[in-house]
């Protein structure tokens, strides 16, 4: 018995003691500056979010824990690596915007803390948090869709998602207009049904915020701190004190909002009842009544004081019709662009300076240079990626044409191979050598998108092309080249090329802003953009496949991006506008009606990738259309990318090179060839592997192309691809005049018979003998043209093929079969 009292005993002293420190007031209020520090950080966070979100969103994307402790992670937030995790928790996985309400509720317990009151006082506020969470996330993210920032966050977006499938958008917007006016309706209930769309809204105050509605410590009574959270006990209760005589209600604070208080003396009653009057009829919508004295003020009755009705100058405003700007992606607003991560990271491959490499370049230049009797002032070295600029300046009285016929023996004493001399180099008084380097950098295209550069580049067609000799990165605009003309042997690189323009598009533009027509003759290159042909690509409307690849579909195809040139150059004339831009800003703003044929025009950019096959199967047919968009398409936002690996005459002819201002040459054969492309020699000096130089005006600047795989690009394909695309895809207008006319039966177009045709099938078929010579005396014709009507006979099947010296047999016996073939041959 002794040892369980002793027992007993230890057991209460320890409950004595564990009492004791926890009734240690000193631990509520660290507790409670604790909580305010952690609320001030959040805020500090959440604010730096709005400013960081788009930089920091790809770093903190896939969250680890070991995020927080890589060395390597650069952010932006200003309180740095956890302040970006957070936050991204908070916003983007989280509930949006609203999470600032959080910091607000946090701060409550804090009070509540510090002030020793009592917890259950932090219940309404987190009942109302959790409501306005619950009802301005996904009320945001349906508000701003499609802007990119997180509004609503995840919550947002997956419960709008759910609502826009379960009763529509317009479902959608209807119930979140129901839950507002039955939210403002059930907090804050003094509803006038006497005005029409006028209200009371209580006053807020900030300190009632802060006062608790339950027993503090010392075990007093709760006491209500705010209309808004009574209960509808109370509520009734107001509602029939409110009936109560005129010196009851003015001295009753729940029977009117906006009173003086009650602590003045009673025998201000009346003024105190005068004041409240005018205070609410300052929230009330007051019609403008010329040489109208105003209302007298009224003497305290025994009714209470009544709001004057004025619905008439409410429903005019109400009615006023505001229309929001239109939004092109507002039909994908889900859109998202592909993650970087999809793409390799290359920087680590190891590319390091050799000085030694340097020095000796350096000193077998000047070695080289001084056995000619050359001397130099200066020798400075410019390092890129590829190559190594070697600028020297040479003495006073040295001709530079002595150091250009220099190229072969410097490229000798170096035993590099691809030396090229710049003499002068634009703009500096000195002279280039371009060395390559003997250990190149792989720059992957990565490395371009992740630059601030490429990220807030203000372009309309922003192409991440490559680095120029000096290691900068490259970003052009395809709007303003307005053309682009590539030219480079067999495995140079303009695949590459190509796929790296592609890429820098699909990163950059959302679907309703740039439109792909992607011709590709030899049917293996740009087959894996197939999949975009409801986001990105724009093809006929009875096309198969959305990639081009037969000769007769790529005249069509370019015939028909005529037809929507002109018709956007009519739009454009009715708009009042001078080129795409102005007019698509006057169709965001709604100035123009689409019910008159208006319509947002997205970019288009035309992707030829052997343009050399198409001008040897299709000719004429293929350059003139190309010619004309080259020459008047730019303005309305049609571009063109066009590839060869043969830069000769004739293949790019003078029409072409006229309209092609930029033009981007890799490593071609012959001095001939680069003269085609560039109109300069150099780019037979490259050393190929992404080797190139890009000309535009009078500038030539040397770029190492960025590289990026074929797996790589079908991994970005594929993230869009898995994206939802329209409903329908981009269609070009049909080309209905000239198809027709491209009907070939046996090689024979049948819009090109002979007008003497029907004559010469129906004196075949009469005489049953299919001889050249009989219709050249009986039509009274010419040899030639009767051979060639002769021809088209074989090819329709009036008569058989040529037997040498014989006359050919006749296939039909009648003029009855001879009218059903032709027909049967124009319903093909």
């Amino acid at each position: 018995m002794a040892k369980k009292s002793k027992k007993s005993k230890a057991k209460q002293s320890k409950l004595k003691s564990l009492k004791q420190s926890t009734s240690d007031r000193r631990i509520p209020k660290i507790a409670a500056v604790m909580l305010t520090l952690l609320a001030v950080y959040l805020a500090i966070a959440f604010v730096s979010y709005l400013y960081t979100w788009q930089a920091d969103q790809d770093q903190v994307f896939d969250f680890s824990w070991s995020l927080l402790f890589d060395q390597a992670l650069q952010v932006e937030n200003w309180l740095g690596r956890f302040g970006a995790v957070v936050s991204n928790a908070f916003f983007y996985r989280g509930v949006g915007l609203p999470a600032f309400i959080i910091v607000f509720v946090t701060l409550k317990l804090a009070y509540l803390l510090f002030s020793e009151r009592s917890l259950w006082g932090i219940l309404p506020p987190v009942q109302y948090a959790l409501t306005f969470i619950i009802y301005m996330s996904p009320l945001l993210a349906f508000v701003f869709s499609g802007s990119g920032f997180p509004w609503g966050g995840a919550l947002g977006d997956f419960l709008t998602a759910w609502l826009s499938e379960f009763v529509g958008t317009v479902g959608t917007a209807l119930l979140f207009l129901f839950l507002g006016f039955a939210f403002l309706v059930w907090n804050f209930h003094h509803i006038s049904t006497k005005s029409t769309f006028s209200f009371r809204i209580p006053k807020f105050s900030w300190s009632k915020f802060w006062q608790t509605s339950a027993v503090d410590i010392s075990g007093e009574q709760p006491t209500i701190a705010d209309e808004s959270w009574s209960t509808p006990e109370e509520i009734e209760a107001q509602k029939k004190t409110s009936s109560a005589p005129a010196n009851d209600a003015v001295t009753n604070k729940d029977s009117l909002e906006f009173e003086i208080p009650a602590a003045e003396p009673k025998s201000q009653k009346p003024m105190e009842q005068k004041n409240a009057e005018l205070e609410i009829n300052d929230f009330q919508p007051i019609k403008e009544v010329k040489d109208e004295e105003p209302p007298p003020l009224t003497v305290p009755t025994n009714e209470p004081p009544k709001i004057r009705e004025t619905p008439e100058l409410i429903v005019e405003k109400e009615n006023t019709v505001h229309l929001e700007p239109y939004d092109p992606t507002s039909e994908l607003s889900r859109y998202e662009r592909p993650r970087q991560s999809l793409l390799r990271d290359y920087e680590d491959e190891g590319f390091q300076i050799n000085r030694e490499e340097l020095e000796q370049n350096k000193d077998q230049i000047i070695n080289t240079l001084r056995h000619y009797k050359i001397e130099i002032e200066k020798i400075r070295a410019t390092i890129g990626p590829t190559v190594t600029l070697y600028e020297i300046v040479p003495a006073p009285g040295v001709r530079i044409s002595k150091i250009k016929n220099l190229e072969d023996d410097i490229a000798l004493s170096l035993a590099a191979l691809g030396i090229r001399i710049i003499a002068p180099i634009p703009g500096k008084g000195t002279i280039g050598i371009e060395v390559p380097n003997k250990t190149k950098q792989t720059v992957g295209l990565k490395e371009l998108l992740s630059t601030e550069k490429f990220k807030h580049a203000k372009m309309d067609l922003p192409i991440a092309l490559g680095k120029t000799i000096s290691n900068e990165v490259f970003i052009g605009d395809l709007a303003k080249m307005p053309h682009l003309l590539i030219a480079g042997a067999t495995g140079q690189g303009k695949s590459v090329g190509i796929n790296t323009i592609l890429m820098s598009i699909l990163y950059k533009k959302h679907p309703s802003q740039v439109k792909l027509v992607l011709i590709d003759p030899k049917k293996v290159e740009l087959f894996p953009y197939s999949k975009l042909a409801n986001h990105f690509l724009a093809f006929l409307p009875n096309q198969d496949e959305p990639i081009i690849t037969e000769t007769n579909r790529v005249v069509y195809t370019l015939n028909s991006l005529c037809i929507e040139m002109d018709q956007r150059y009519d739009l454009l004339k009715k708009a009042h506008a001078r080129n795409i831009k102005e007019y698509n800003k006057k169709f965001i703003a709604r100035n123009l009606n689409p019910q008159n044929g208006h319509r947002f025009m997205p970019f288009i950019v035309l992707v030829i990738d052997e343009f050399a096959d198409l001008i040897m199967t299709a000719g004429k047919e293929v350059e003139l259309p190309i010619a004309r968009l080259a020459q008047l398409a730019r303005a309305v936002g049609i571009h063109l990318i066009i590839a060869t690996q043969r830069p000769s005459v004739n293949i790019i002819t003078g029409v072409i090179k006229a309209n092609f201002p930029a033009r981007l040459a890799f490593r071609v054969t012959s001095k001939v060839d680069s003269r085609t492309i560039l109109d300069a020699g150099g780019a037979d000096q490259l050393i190929g592997r992404g080797d190139m130089l890009l000309t535009h005006g009078s500038d030539m600047i040397r770029l190492q192309c960025a590289f990026v795989d074929t797996p790589e690009v079908e991994d970005v394909i594929d993230s869009i691809a898995a994206q939802k695309g329209y409903a329908v895809p981009f269609f070009l207008p049909e080309y209905t005049g000239d198809e027709d006319e491209g009907k070939m039966v046996g090689g024979i177009n049948l819009k090109e018979l002979d007008e003497m045709f029907e004559d010469a099938a129906l004196l075949v078929i009469h005489n049953q003998q299919g001889s050249t010579s009989m219709i050249q005396r009986k039509l009274r014709l010419g040899y030639n043209r009767a051979g060639r009507i002769m021809d088209q006979l074989e090819a329709i099947g009036v008569v058989g093929p040529n037997e040498g010296s014989k006359a050919r047999e006749v296939l039909m016996t009648s003029e009855m079969e001879l009218h059903h073939q032709m027909d049967a041959l124009r319903q093909l």
